[in-house]
């Protein structure tokens, strides 16, 4: 049917953009007509690429390909293609059978500036056909960030009051996963109304006093003190709200400990953070935390999250506290 092309900071979207088209094949053969690949070797992708179509209906293939532009935490990635791989690829897709959707995905890292190298072939191959690119908002795009919400909390038959609104922006981010974890909660606290108010959110959503004491060793390196706060707030937060929560808090550091000749004031719009007090205090808290130190902890929550997400993970408690502690 269609080639599909997917890549950006925002993973969220990109899921939800997947889930959509999953969402149209037959949930009676789905385990037959859906299929994700993990950075697939060139012989498993091209047998892919050349399946047939089902005799049951339209069938879905989804391909991240990541390893194949990115080197993960591990140093492992950047897969290479030769010529002949190339044009095996290039003609398999401008060839695909109706029946069969095909998506391939990038999910680019937050906050590292990496960029999909334009220059490959492999991009140039993919950009020919549905290419579509979800960036990641911007912090000081409030606006943008408030329209995503009321039209996610439309799509729940919520509505959410600006007051609450205001706060839950000022709690999360940008972090989209997480603002969607939040309004399935603050749907089942709003019914059997739908509108959701500021008290709402006070009482039901992880906020930053929850993960001042984790952060608080986290920055001081007390990586065991940091992990027994994890397990108490366990008791009351999933652990993905917790990641989510974390690697906002993580990403408003990085910027600020890797700017450190930055105005006060384009820091609070790279970051969100309304007060420039708040940011002089950063600074000072950050002085003598390496920014590597905070970047590959970055890495190890994105990769947990990555892998809890894909249904890699058996122990999400364990692998959280590893990643904190790696």
């Amino acid at each position: 049917m269609a080639v599909y092309f997917f890549y950006g900071e925002e993973d969220f979207n990109i899921d939800l953009e997947l889930e959509k088209m999953r969402s149209k094949l037959s949930p009676d053969f789905l385990s037959m007509s859906y299929k994700v690949m993990d950075n697939p070797l060139y012989p498993d992708m091209i047998t892919a690429l050349r399946s047939s179509p089902m005799m049951f209906g339209s069938s879905l293939t989804v391909i991240d390909i990541k390893n194949y532009f990115f080197k993960d935490s591990e140093g492992e990635g950047d897969y290479t293609l030769d010529d002949n791989a190339l044009d095996d690829i290039k003609d398999a897709l401008a060839n695909n059978q109706d029946g069969v959707d095909i998506v391939f995905v990038v999910r680019i890292p937050r906050d590292e500036d990496k960029k999909i190298d334009s220059r490959r072939k492999l991009y140039k191959i993919l950009s020919g056909f549905n290419a579509k690119e979800f960036p990641a908002f911007k912090s000081y795009k409030t606006a943008d960030i408030a329209n995503w919400i009321k039209n996610r909390a439309k799509d729940k038959k919520l509505k959410i009051n600006d007051d609450a609104l205001s706060l839950l922006i000022e709690q999360i981010g940008t972090n989209l996963r997480q603002f969607d974890g939040e309004l399935e909660k603050l749907k089942l606290a709003a019914y059997p109304e739908n509108t959701v108010t500021k008290k709402m959110v006070e009482d039901n959503c992880i906020s930053n006093e929850d993960l001042f004491n984790i952060t608080n060793y986290l920055m001081n390196g007390e990586k065991g003190k940091a992990v027994a706060e994890y397990k108490q707030l366990l008791n009351k937060k999933y652990p993905l709200e917790i990641i989510s929560a974390l690697q906002t808090m993580l990403r408003k550091w990085i910027i600020v400990k890797s700017k450190p000749s930055a105005p006060v004031q384009e820091l609070m719009k790279l970051t969100g953070i309304r007060y420039d007090f708040m940011i002089n205090n950063l600074k000072k808290d950050l002085k003598n935390v390496p920014l590597k130190y905070l970047v590959n902890l970055k890495e190890n929550l994105f990769e947990v999250e990555y892998r809890i997400k894909s249904g890699k993970v058996l122990d999400m408690d364990s692998e959280v506290e590893i990643a904190l502690i790696r």
